[in-house]
């Protein structure tokens, strides 16, 4: 274990750098879809990078508790740019 106060490793600051990145990605993909809605191309496009190819089509279940379905991927999308939770899976 590093002494706290210490600086990260260099692996560490890779891991820790990579998840910035990522999550400034995600970030940014919010942005998009806040400002251009989820019938723009662009977001349409993302989204379809993040589903395998196909936006889901239907109600969408979530793994958050409280929340468990959303009616459509835009939905669900606009709520994880809400809260925060980039990640959350379907």
């Amino acid at each position: 274990a590093q002494q706290a106060g210490t600086p990260l490793s260099d692996q560490e600051y890779r891991q820790f750098f990579k998840f910035l990145q990522v999550t400034f990605q995600a970030s940014t993909a919010c942005h998009l879809r806040e400002l251009y809605g989820c019938q723009n191309s662009l977001v349409q496009t993302l989204d379809k990078y993040e589903n395998h190819g196909v936006i889901p089509q239907g109600p969408i279940c979530s793994e958050r508790p409280g929340n468990p379905f959303f009616p459509n991927f835009c939905t669900f999308s606009f709520y994880r740019c809400i809260k925060k939770k980039y990640f959350l899976k379907v």
